[in-house]
């Protein structure tokens, strides 16, 4: 053999060996980045993790804080003023650190937006300091929505032209919804102080009435959302226009079924039940009051009743026509779509609102008249 040829094997010896020592070294390498990138992960999750448990921490300190200086400052008003009940500590705490937890978490499941999240946590606290019962209704509420919302989403999304994932309601929806119960809220606080009493038209006729308006006005917020939520899932049969009977495509506003109108009975009695619920819970000597059960029916009427309204007031004040373009009703006025009824004068928000403004100015003089003594 050649000395050329041995060494041209040599040189192709080297070669293979430097290729193979150049691949372990760059497998080694990219195994070492993987490494890296997985220690890099752990350290982001860790740090993560960090993060939001001081952030918690910040945020009950936090709480805990503004629950005292309340306190102190609700104790400095009733010696100056003489005739003001102190609040609890842990009444403060509650109303702060409740809602704060449950806006939260629909934060993060995509029930409120920012804005949604913070107004839900201004109606929440006021709610809740006034009188744990409101609390209650206003959690079934929200709860029951929420959950309803995402139920039979696929069908909605066929629908609904507006339809958004989880919800996300914002501080509009949420004042819309939720303003009457505050308002009426802060009217029961200075009308009786925060705590629990029962609906006793004798003994508390300003503070009953307050109660019971708050009570319509979520109730008929519940019953128009189970309506439109459960009634295009369930129902088999075409939707009816309130105002002339007739049947139109689905998400009319206006139309209505009778899985519908069930459903919004329904809504309003669960927020009835919660509220009921919690004065057994919180109210001593029930049973010298009037009785507290007609509290359960009084919801459900409100919530059909509301849905009733609602429906009668989106067929004369929102418009509904149906785009071919997209195969759905929609709000809007435009070259592909025909007019089912309705003017544009009100959006969805502003019927709500209107809607729970009469419910909660009307129905409890109803009540009265037939409330059981």
């Amino acid at each position: 053999m050649s000395a050329h040829h041995v060494n041209t094997a040599e040189r192709d010896h080297r070669e293979r060996s430097f290729e193979l020592h150049a691949g372990r070294r760059s497998e080694f390498q990219e195994k070492m980045l993987h490494l890296a990138a997985a220690m890099d992960s752990e350290n982001d999750v860790l740090s993560k993790e960090y993060f939001k448990m001081m952030t918690d921490m910040i945020v009950l300190c936090v709480t805990l804080a503004l629950s005292l200086l309340f306190w102190v400052i609700s104790l400095t008003m009733s010696a100056v003023a003489g005739n003001l009940q102190p609040v609890s500590p842990w009444r403060w705490l509650f109303s702060i650190l409740v809602p704060l937890t449950l806006t939260s978490r629909a934060l993060k499941r995509r029930s409120l937006d920012r804005s949604g999240a913070l107004g839900a946590l201004l109606v929440g606290f006021v709610l809740t300091m006034a009188n744990l019962s409101f609390f209650s209704a206003l959690l079934a509420f929200f709860v029951t929505s929420s959950k309803l919302t995402r139920w039979g989403a696929e069908k909605k999304k066929k629908i609904d032209a507006e339809y958004k994932e989880g919800g996300q309601r914002n501080w509009v929806q949420v004042f819309c919804n939720g303003g009457v119960p505050t308002e009426l809220a802060l009217l029961y606080m200075i009308e009786a102080g925060p705590g629990e009493i029962p609906v006793d038209f004798g003994k508390q006729y300003s503070a009953s009435w307050m109660c019971l308006s708050l009570l319509g006005a979520l109730a008929c917020s519940a019953g128009d959302t189970w309506a439109s939520e459960v009634g295009p899932v369930l129902s088999q049969s075409q939707p009816r226009l309130i105002t002339t009977w007739k049947e139109v495509p689905a998400g009319t506003n206006g139309g209505v079924t009778l899985v519908g109108l069930a459903a919004s009975f329904l809504g309003g009695a669960a927020v009835g039940v919660a509220y009921f619920a919690m004065q057994l819970l919180t109210v001593g000597d029930l049973h010298l009051a009037d009785p507290q059960w007609p509290i359960v029916l009084y919801g459900g009427v409100a919530g059909l009743l509301g849905s009733m309204l609602d429906s009668f007031l989106g067929a004369h004040m929102q418009y509904s026509g149906f785009d071919s373009s997209i195969g759905k009703v929609v709000s809007y006025e435009s070259a592909t779509t025909w007019r089912i009824c309705g003017k544009p004068i009100m959006d969805n928000n502003a019927v709500n609102l209107f809607s729970s403004v009469l419910i909660a100015l009307f129905l409890p003089g109803m009540a009265w008249g037939l409330w059981p003594r």
